[in-house]
């Protein structure tokens, strides 16, 4: 809280970035700022202060922070017209483009909600989705307009339907749909919303990779302390105010940041958002394709990557090896949200000796949990291991404070979500309390390590119990992709009659190559315990991931049933 106010203070919210610039009028009166820490909020400082700087670019397009704020006026004004408001549920059903942010930015202006619609999804999937969130607008790419319009009839709640250009002529007048550009036309490029508060709704629907999404509830604050950069992710110290971000961005000038997966999920999200709330320039790309993506690494000057784990990161490093690419510009590569494994870690840090690389931890529950810089000293693989986060521990079968050296579950306090939507059994499961203190704890499985810092395990619905043994298969997943003949690896439990389950691994090797069972059995020996070694491999084609590169075990456990 401010203090007392005295004669020639005033309290005010600041609506221009002039005053915390260092360019306030010289009228000898104080101000302090009323921290509102709200997504608009924050995009709209970004606007105020560079609006002639890149915000995004995608393919060969790219927009201004200015016409950003234009277009993204014009759609919230199109949308409010159609009946969008404060908690409406807006449903997102797209690729990476400048349009998606676009309506990124434009619901959270009306203080609406983004409902993220994986692209994938068939009729059944959206089906469940739309009931679930209560979709009640939907903007989507025009090529998925045949399983909208099969959908629809079946989702009463959705009342408006926004189709985004992709080169796709699919009819969307069958189910009352309008362009991207009608609707940017209808609407007015004035920024007259309104006040907006913290307590504004965040939600993210978890990506279903062990059964159906959920979504997981944040107010607006509390999840840009642990994901949009309201907190130094290096040191845990939160930043002063929300004009902090854009003092930073006017103090560095500016950078490109690439945002590898799909803005369906939280690591591009989040990658997007808290780039522009700095002014920097958020790089997209339609569709992960290696060779491409470096290409406009060299085209578009990119300063630092955001990708997720092994399943962007392997392809990535193997083209730019295999390749001449320039990559000059870079000066940071960050993982997170899924399995970095050491012998890929390795490639990048022999690759890009001046490149700082970062390894995060978190998760859709707790945000940002830990992050580690990543060296070529010899990592251990039973997981990536890392400082935590702010208010972070690990919680034991007891409900306690896990002591160094104890497994437990991963735990976060402070700025924690709300809960899951429509979900109070999974939501008292999740919000714990310890010690007095309430704490957000999603099922990841952790040790705390005796200097402090977080080794990080597994989710425990994915973990194998073989003979009453605990195997975390991100551990042997990434001692498989250590050998030089497999390129991807996903491992699961499978029944058995003696142990309760075994250890199951499906493979895919490298192109051209055969990986010798018998060698294959040495190399994981001399990597993991004899009781983690798969007993049971399938190989395969092509391992079965989510858009955004995460396992997908579900397609795990169906091929190995029927196989």
């Amino acid at each position: 809280m401010p203090p007392a106010l005295d004669k020639g203070m005033r309290l005010f919210h600041a609506r221009s970035p002039q005053s915390v610039l260092g360019l306030a009028p010289d009228d000898n009166t104080f101000y302090f700022l009323v921290m509102v820490a709200n997504i608009a909020d924050l995009f709209e400082h970004a606007v105020d202060a560079f609006p002639e700087r890149l915000a995004v670019a995608c393919g060969e397009r790219a927009v201004t922070y200015a016409e950003l704020e234009d277009h993204a006026n014009r759609l919230a004004h199109y949308l409010s017209d159609h009946g969008v408001g404060p908690g409406t549920h807006v449903g997102l059903y797209v690729r990476n483009s400048i349009e998606a942010v676009t309506t990124m930015i434009a619901v959270y202006k009306l203080r609406a909600v983004v409902i993220n619609v994986n692209y994938r999804y068939v009729e059944n999937e959206l089906q469940y989705l739309f009931d679930d969130a209560e979709v009640a607008a939907l903007v989507h790419d025009r090529q998925y307009a045949d399983r909208v319009a099969a959908v629809l009839p079946e989702a009463p709640t959705v009342r408006t339907a926004v189709a985004i250009p992709d080169g796709s002529d699919a009819d969307i007048a069958r189910y009352g749909g309008v362009t991207y550009e009608d609707a940017l036309a209808a609407g007015s490029p004035v920024r007259d919303f309104g006040e907006r508060s913290p307590e504004d709704i965040y939600m993210l629907y978890t990506g279903g990779t062990t059964g159906y999404p959920k979504g997981v509830i944040w107010r607006h604050e509390d999840v840009w302390r642990v994901l949009g950069g309201g907190i130094d992710f290096m040191t845990g110290i939160p930043v002063e105010d929300e004009w902090a971000q854009i003092k930073r961005g006017a103090e560095l000038g500016g950078m490109a940041r690439l945002c590898l997966a799909p803005l369906i999920h939280g690591n591009a999200q989040w990658a997007a958002l808290a780039a522009m709330f700095g002014g920097d320039t958020v790089v997209l790309v339609p569709q992960f394709d290696p060779a491409e993506i470096w290409r406009v690494i060299e085209r578009r000057k990119v300063n630092v990557v955001v990708l997720i784990g092994d399943a962007m990161a392997r392809p990535m490093i193997e083209t730019y090896l295999a390749g001449e690419y320039d990559a000059s510009s870079l000066f940071a590569i960050s993982s997170s949200a899924a399995l970095f494994s050491p012998a890929v870690k390795q490639q990048y840090v022999d690759a890009f000796p001046a490149v700082m690389i970062t390894d995060s931890i978190g998760a859709s529950e707790v945000g940002f949990a830990g992050i580690g810089l990543v060296t070529g000293d010899g990592e251990k693989a039973d997981g990536p291991r890392v400082m935590p986060g702010p208010n972070i521990i690990v919680v034991d079968d007891h409900g306690q404070k896990a002591p160094p050296g104890v497994v437990g579950r991963l735990a976060r306090g402070g700025h924690i979500p709300l809960g899951y939507y429509k979900d109070p059994d999974k939501t008292a499961a999740l919000l714990i309390e310890v010690d007095g203190v309430r704490y957000a704890m999603p099922g990841d499985f952790a040790r705390i390590e005796e200097d402090g810092t977080i080794t990080l395990l597994g989710r425990g619905n994915t973990c194998v119990n073989t003979g009453g043994e605990k195997v975390y298969p991100e551990e042997v997943e990434g001692a498989l992709k250590a050998h030089p003949d497999i390129f991807d690896a996903l491992v699961i439990g499978v029944p058995d009659e003696r142990l309760g389950q075994r250890v199951a691994a499906l493979i895919q090797p490298r192109d051209g190559r055969t990986v010798d069972q018998a060698g294959l059995d040495a190399h994981l020996r001399t990597h993991i315990a004899g009781y983690k070694v798969p007993r049971s491999v399938w190989f395969v084609d092509e391992i079965g991931r989510t858009p955004a590169g995460k396992a997908d075990y579900r397609w795990a456990h169906r091929y190995a049933a029927e196989h």
